[in-house]
């Protein structure tokens, strides 16, 4: 698919939520390249000494950023996990702005070889690098019913996700599960019911997604990597798509934005510490035009904080477990 095949989501209010202006000699980062939608508005607003550092899990993706010709761009094949000892490689200060556009492309979505998809048949990959890690197939090959179940009713939020796991067992005793279509029909046969619009398969291949490119994981591995980059002034910008991504943002920007003080030790207000984010204005959904347009953009979130001088006290690995689960 080309670059101009993909709309990239809150184009505009993603980029906008930069501020770019007067910082337009500064370093930003685009973090989830994908087709470079948001790094090619970028580009056109960043000055002649202006760079950015466009980085991407997909090797498909940063072999489309290598063919931009602009010497303000740096390609980068990198996970979350890895943001910040890429940023420690590449910058010898703060950055200015952070940008992440959470989930899946179009293109991944659309190419059925990359086994994203249940309404096209293809293998079942699922790994946005598939260089690296198993595939769905060879995850659900080993794995025990238990954990196949705990993923798709954790990641999925999926009420039928025990008969769901008891059909892929019983299946893969008679032949291997490795095609797409294979695990469509059979979800299709183990859920009862489902909401009017949706594919009885959604939830299914978005847990298995999820598990196997360990995608909240590396979330919340990324947010604190991505605060301690930013330079005073420089804004993180996050666009998620589904609750559980969501849920760990919003708690984690909640959180940089309290001051952190310390407990039973009464402060004056003048000596209160300041906090590491100040969230800016609340949380936008794309327009109507827009999810008419691209209907992938209906469950987009846009997050936006800006980084103060404050400090952050965080573990350097936040568990996913205490940030999406209730």
């Amino acid at each position: 698919m080309s670059a101009d095949a993909h709309l990239p989501v809150l184009l505009r209010p993603a980029v906008d939520a930069l501020a770019i202006g007067s910082r337009a000699d500064g370093t930003f980062v685009d973090a989830t390249f994908g087709r470079g939608g948001h790094s090619r508005l970028i580009l056109e607003q960043l000055g002649p000494r202006g760079r950015l550092i466009a980085i991407d899990r997909d090797p498909e993706a940063v072999a489309a950023a290598r063919e931009i010709r602009d010497s303000r761009l740096t390609p980068v094949h990198a996970r979350f996990g890895e943001l910040q000892a890429t940023l420690a490689a590449l910058c010898s200060g703060g950055v200015d702005g952070v940008l992440f556009d959470l989930g899946v492309s179009s293109p991944q979505l659309d190419e059925p070889r990359r086994g994203f998809s249940f309404r096209a048949d293809g293998p079942l990959d699922m790994r946005m690098d598939p260089t690296q890690g198993e595939s769905a197939a060879q995850w659900l090959a080993r794995a025990e019913q238990k954990q196949i179940q705990e993923a798709i009713r954790d990641y999925g939020e999926e009420r039928f996700a025990k008969q769901i796991a008891a059909a892929i067992v019983a299946a893969r005793s008679r032949e291997p599960l490795v095609r797409t279509r294979q695990l469509a029909d059979l979800v299709a046969k183990a859920v009862r019911t489902r909401e009017p619009g949706q594919d009885p398969a959604t939830r299914t291949f978005q847990a298995l997604r999820i598990h196997v490119n360990r995608e909240l994981e590396e979330v919340s591995l990324m947010l604190p990597q991505a605060l301690a980059h930013l330079a005073t002034g420089g804004r993180l910008v996050m666009i998620s798509f589904h609750s559980l991504e969501d849920r760990i943002v919003k708690r984690f920007m909640q959180q940089a934005a309290r001051p952190d003080v310390p407990r039973r030790l009464p402060l004056r207000e003048a000596e209160m510490p300041q906090p590491a984010l100040r969230l800016m204005g609340r949380a936008l959904r794309a327009s109507e035009p827009e999810t008419r347009r691209n209907p992938r953009a209906r469950s987009a979130i846009l997050r936006v904080a800006a980084r103060t001088a404050g400090t952050f006290q965080s573990n350097p690995r936040i568990e996913p477990g205490a940030w999406w689960r209730n």
